[in-house]
């Protein structure tokens, strides 16, 4: 933060302090004239008032906890820049990348820093580093079986993955529904984790507006890829745009079974099933012929580890509609 507001925090915080140890020896201090314990002259119904000072046991634990305000903002941060003589802080601050968040881990280490969030990873991954080791080495036919371990990768799932394809897998526009059969690059346990591990970009759909003559040529492309999937179509449309659908054949297949189908790994959907990533309304799907697609899964071997991994396309694997061969 700025030097201002440091000096600004620093102020506050030590005029807090201070103002209640002053307060505290207000209080403390006997102004009546009267000796403690003397009475002050009330009475009221046979109650006397006596001048008693502030219960010892209360004005000293009042001192106590203003001293150990002053020790902790000593060895802790809390003064505004001042980062206490501990060294010590909650977790690494203005990371940008993974690559950042690891460079700040070992600057810290060198420096003799104590990083609370660092030290709780380094303990989970003492304790849980083991159990996730057992578990990879087991093959996928195990795994996909090990109701333990699914229940493990359905928590890494939650953390990791359910931002973008729901809590339940079944995804939203343009992330997939994991939950289908439905794959861009393969549906098998080790297809998974390798898109889990090295992330995937489409080589990209790009946008076919001017190649196909105008706003005429995308909507009758449009009209024959929904009517591949069996969607009610203007006939004619579809007539014309069937011809000029062979420009996306060498992607998405002849009859529109997709790159996987044909033995690629382009990215490219199948078109033939009515499943839709980016939805299959006329509006949907001439969008996409229109102005193109470019689908990006990042990588997540830096940051989960292969172990992890593992586990979490065993799990993703059990959710897929093509699994029934691990029956």
């Amino acid at each position: 933060m700025s030097s201002f507001w440091s000096i600004w925090i620093t102020v506050l915080t030590l005029g807090t302090l201070i103002g209640c140890f002053i307060l505290l020896r207000w209080t403390l201090t006997n102004f009546t004239g009267v000796e403690e314990g003397e009475s002050m002259g009330h009475e009221f119904d046979g109650i006397e008032e006596l001048n008693n000072p502030l219960p010892k046991w209360w004005s000293t634990f009042f001192l106590v906890t203003i001293i150990w305000g002053f020790i902790y903002l000593a060895l802790y941060p809390g003064l505004g820049n001042f980062k206490g003589l501990f060294g010590w802080k909650s977790s690494n601050q203005g990371i940008t990348s993974l690559a950042d968040s690891k460079a700040q881990i070992e600057a810290a280490k060198e420096a003799g820093l104590l990083v609370q969030y660092d030290r709780e990873v380094d303990s989970a991954q003492e304790r849980f580093g083991p159990i996730f080791e057992g578990l990879a080495k087991q093959d996928y036919s195990e795994l996909v079986k090990n109701e333990e371990a699914l229940r493990i990768g359905q928590r890494l799932f939650l953390q990791n993955c359910a931002q973008c394809h729901g809590s339940d897998g079944k995804g939203t526009t343009g992330f997939p529904d994991l939950t289908d059969g439905d794959w861009l690059y393969g549906g098998s346990p080790e297809a998974i984790e390798e898109t889990l591990l090295h992330g995937r970009k489409a080589q990209g759909m790009i946008a076919w507006k001017t190649m196909l003559g105008g706003e005429q040529g995308v909507k009758e492309v449009a009209a024959y890829v929904r009517g591949l999937s069996g969607l009610d179509v203007d006939s004619q449309l579809a007539d014309a745009g069937k011809e000029k659908f062979a420009m996306c054949a060498a992607c998405h297949g002849e009859n529109g079974e997709g790159s996987h189908e044909m033995g690629l790994a382009l990215g490219a959907p199948r078109l033939n099933d009515d499943i839709w990533l980016y939805g299959g309304s006329p509006r949907a799907v001439e969008a996409s012929i229109r102005d193109g697609r470019a689908g990006v899964m990042p990588a997540w071997k830096d940051f989960l580890g292969e172990d992890k991994i593992r586990v979490v396309s065993a799990y993703v694997y059990s959710l897929s509609a093509d699994n029934s061969d691990s029956e």
